[in-house]
């Protein structure tokens, strides 16, 4: 038991001097970010305020409740711990001391996601330090990454959560080893319990185990262990609603109605700008009139879809890349659980159309595919240095059009709260 809590403890945590040289740049970053927001403007928990103060991520209705029970089942236990440990940080005031705890407890947890897809870039597909460097700045300058490093979200602890889910399933299958019933439990309730529809990517890697679809011995041992996550998952997901079960089926079905027929933008250009576009590369912001129902009326902000032709550019580059990576490494089984991951968000966003309007803010269940993905494909041409060459100016390119693009764009998000949340 002990070694495997060190063993846990060094996956979770920089293991390696490089590592925690990772991890204390984006902690640095991103603390310098959360810290002068939260000291100096209320947006990122008003009391006010329950939800679409910014790109329409639901702060304080999040910390308060944990969201709602149909979409967010088991987070109402999370952040009731998040809520009370940044009470007692601040003195049971929901103060700048509060608001900065709520901060800092976002940029930890993003920043250790760095970790994570660094250690998955170094130690599965062990590309050489200089490209793991690039492609983990590249994902650390995402919108995503940016957004959730100081907002209290169930967005910011779902992208820790897969990302190092990601990377044990890939040094299990790397080792040929299979996934432990405790950990597939485990992951099902964290992950599934914070966000019900991500429960089905826990159970991708199973797929690709060993010899599985050769041994009935080994396929119902996979059946046990989904059988006995899901199991330990619905009971607590009834104990939650104290097994009104009729309410999931109702609320599931009220939620789809309200986040999935909105007609203002055409759907190509919402999947491009918004789902793909916009959890990576900012457009430009519009403010909107709201009010919490009670009635208190503020400003919101919202992306518009993109007006520069550069922003499309860079996503359909961004994506021939992905798709690249893909068909390059069709084989690779690693490979096939991101894309298979992916796939389930393309389908209930960009197909089922819920929440296209507002894609950007579910980055948090997909963005790390991106760095992954373009690792793979580093990898597939790890012999041939001109092309290895061509993707690095590539990616060079690209980090620096995002890199201006996002600072430019944060400058607004700036003005906005300089002009109503002071």
């Amino acid at each position: 038991m002990k070694t495997k809590l060190i063993h846990l403890l060094k996956q979770i945590f920089p293991s390696s001097y490089t590592e925690l040289a990772v991890f204390l740049f984006f902690l640095i970053c991103y603390g310098t970010l959360g810290t002068y927001i939260a000291l100096h403007y209320r947006i990122i928990f008003d009391s006010r305020i329950p939800w679409d103060a910014y790109f329409s991520f639901d702060n304080k209705a999040i910390v308060m409740t944990g969201g709602s029970f149909e979409r967010h089942p088991l987070a109402y236990y999370f952040f009731n711990w998040i809520r009370e440990f940044s009470l007692m940080i601040s003195g049971g005031k929901m103060d700048a001391s509060f608001r900065l705890t709520l901060a800092w407890l976002s940029n930890t947890a993003i920043s250790l996601c760095m970790v994570q897809i660094f250690k998955y870039l170094k130690n599965i597909i062990r590309l050489p330090l200089a490209i793991s460097l690039i492609l983990i700045l590249f994902f650390g300058l995402f919108s995503t990454s940016i957004i959730l490093s100081f907002t209290p979200e169930n967005f910011t602890y779902t992208l820790l959560l897969l990302s190092i889910y990601n990377y044990y399933a890939a040094i299990k299958l790397r080792k040929e080893e299979k996934i432990p019933g405790s950990a597939l439990t485990l992951a099902g309730i964290t992950i599934g319990g914070l966000t019900i529809t991500n429960i089905v990517k826990v159970f991708i890697p199973i797929l690709f185990e060993k010899d599985l679809f050769r041994s009935w011995k080994k396929f119902g041992n996979a059946v046990f262990r989904v059988i006995l996550a899901t199991v330990c998952f619905a009971f607590l997901y009834l104990l939650r609603i104290d097994f009104k079960y009729q309410n999931i089926f109702s609320k599931t079905n009220q939620q789809y109605e309200k986040f999935s027929n909105v007609e203002s933008i055409p759907d190509w250009d919402m999947i491009l700008s918004y789902f793909f576009g916009g959890s990576i590369l900012f457009p430009s912001f519009m403010t909107t009139d709201k009010h919490n129902m009670k009635g208190f009326d503020f400003k919101g902000l919202l992306m518009e879809p993109y007006s520069s032709a550069f922003c499309y550019a860079f996503v359909i580059v961004l994506l021939v890349l992905i798709l690249w990576s893909y068909f390059k490494n069709f084989r690779n089984k690693l490979v096939q659980i991101l894309v298979i991951s992916f796939v389930i968000d393309i389908v209930i966003h960009c197909i089922m159309r819920f929440g296209l309007h507002t894609s950007y803010i579910y980055g948090g269940h997909f963005v790390f595919v991106y760095p992954l993905l373009l690792g793979w494909l580093f990898y597939a041409y790890r012999s041939e240095p001109r092309t290895i060459s061509f993707l690095t100016v590539i990616m060079g390119i690209m980090l620096a059009f995002l890199l201006t693009n996002n600072l430019f764009r944060m400058s607004d998000f700036f003005q906005f709260l300089e002009t109503y949340y002071q």
